[in-house]
């Protein structure tokens, strides 16, 4: 009788070892890195042209929780690109550092109540090769952390579906920080290190896979200042495709659009205004993903 019982017991605990087991994941962890490149040489071409190498890499993992009521979604962006010509040498053609984390509590079906964390900035100095300065080099537009963007919100967020989620959160605080003085006029901090807003944010995401070996991630960001000029909203659009030609190769586009009446884009007579920012990235070479 001992035996028997004791049999039994084992065999209840090895079903509930391989249920456990078989339990779902709350975490869903995804990432890619990839670098696309271009080189071209010439040699008593009679075309004319400039040789040049260019490279560009990408880096993006996210990582989310969902489980009961809980719902954390966090995700970073990195990108570094530059273009070495003959003629001017080595310049910066991308540059990106990006990280949100978002925290909520199901309230009903698919809604949360949220509390969303957004950093970006840049890894190295960028320049405005438009506007040539008179004791050489060009116009310095930008560096690490000038400018740095922080914000924080709550709201709710809906996500109903894995590849969808939208974040309102009407009560945001943002700040805008350039820690280099020659660089604080162009994001309208004139004589200061910081400018602190408070408004109202949304934030749209999508991502998945659009068709066959096609598939693509979205952000859009709409941010109002409720205490200076509500109607001025500013917009930064992100996008990417990616078309998956073998194991290792991948074609892709990258497309970011970006306009802050804060913001004052240098022009080559000499004055500054806000402008649409666009930027376009597009290659094919090696991805990883994981």
């Amino acid at each position: 009788m001992k035996k028997i019982l004791l049999s039994a017991l084992a065999l209840v605990a090895s079903f509930a070892l391989v249920a456990q087991e078989a339990e779902p994941s709350p975490w869903t962890m995804a990432g890619s890195a990839g670098i696309t490149g271009s080189q071209m040489t010439l040699t008593n071409w009679a075309a004319g042209g400039d040789p040049s190498v260019a490279a560009d890499f990408q880096f993006n993992y996210s990582i989310d929780y969902k489980k009961n009521n809980s719902l954390w979604q966090n995700r970073l962006e990195l990108a570094y690109g530059i273009n070495r010509t003959e003629s001017n040498g080595v310049r910066k053609t991308n540059d990106k550092i990006y990280f949100s984390s978002s925290y909520g509590q199901k309230v009903y079906e698919s809604l949360y109540i949220s509390a969303l964390l957004k950093f970006n900035t840049q890894f190295a100095n960028g320049y405005d090769y438009a506007v040539k300065l008179d004791e050489g080099g060009y116009k310095q537009t930008s560096g690490f952390m000038a400018p740095a963007y922080f914000s924080g919100g709550l709201g709710l967020e809906w996500n109903p579906k894995s590849w969808l989620s939208v974040n309102a959160s009407p009560a945001t605080w943002k700040a805008t920080v350039v820690n280099a003085p020659e660089l604080q006029p162009i994001y309208g901090l004139d004589g200061r290190s910081t400018r602190h807003e408070f408004g109202g944010n949304v934030k749209v995401e999508m991502k998945g896979n659009i068709i066959g070996d096609l598939s693509g991630y979205t952000r859009l960001n709409l941010f109002s200042n409720f205490l200076d000029e509500p109607q001025n909203v500013d917009v930064d659009w992100t996008m990417r495709l990616d078309l998956k030609l073998n194991k290792w190769l991948s074609a892709n586009v990258n497309f970011h659009m970006i306009y802050d009446d804060d913001i004052n884009i240098p022009q080559p007579d000499g004055s500054a205004y806000p402008c649409l920012q666009v930027q376009e990235v597009a290659g094919i070479g090696l991805l990883v993903t994981f």
